[in-house]
């Protein structure tokens, strides 16, 4: 199986984790050299933090793991287009590339657009679409759910 694919089902399994807490369903994952060395899924219903993205958490996981905020040997798998804070937290960390399965639909992301600034003395290749279709599934099924409670609740 390719290397992207492989870790793409890894993120997802993230998210999978996420969604059975309640959570946004949004994994990712932090690779070097073939291997997983952070991961993360959203968190932030139960933090209460607007920076609990699962993007945080593998990039955070990943420096702790090879002691350094520089991972230029890395790449960070995420299973939805990354928001502006988790790009700016992946270009910060100098990561090699972003690998993402579903695009954001709601036009909110950047991405594309703050990757290919020179920010921070450090550019980023963007990979978009890796299993996009199971990536949006997954989050289209828990918005389509979540909406369902409402109307059930009279909200």
């Amino acid at each position: 199986m390719e290397d992207k694919i492989r870790f793409m089902r890894a993120a997802l399994r993230r998210a999978q984790k996420g969604l059975a807490q309640g959570e946004v369903p949004v994994g990712a994952v932090v690779v070097c050299d073939g291997k997983i060395v952070g991961s993360g899924y959203n968190r932030r219903t139960q933090t209460q933090m607007a920076s609990s993205h699962a993007e945080m958490y593998a990039i955070d996981r990943a420096c702790k793991k090879l002691k350094s905020w520089r991972l230029p040997e890395c790449d960070l798998y995420v299973t939805l287009e990354p928001c502006p804070m988790c790009l700016g937290a992946a270009l910060n960390a100098r990561i090699r590339k972003v690998y993402f399965g579903a695009y954001e639909q709601k036009g909110r992301s950047m991405t594309r657009e703050l990757a290919e600034r020179n920010l921070l003395n450090h550019t980023l290749e963007l990979e978009g679409g890796v299993l996009e279709e199971e990536c949006s599934s997954l989050l289209s099924g828990f918005f389509r759910s979540m909406r369902a409670r409402g109307k059930e609740s009279g909200e």
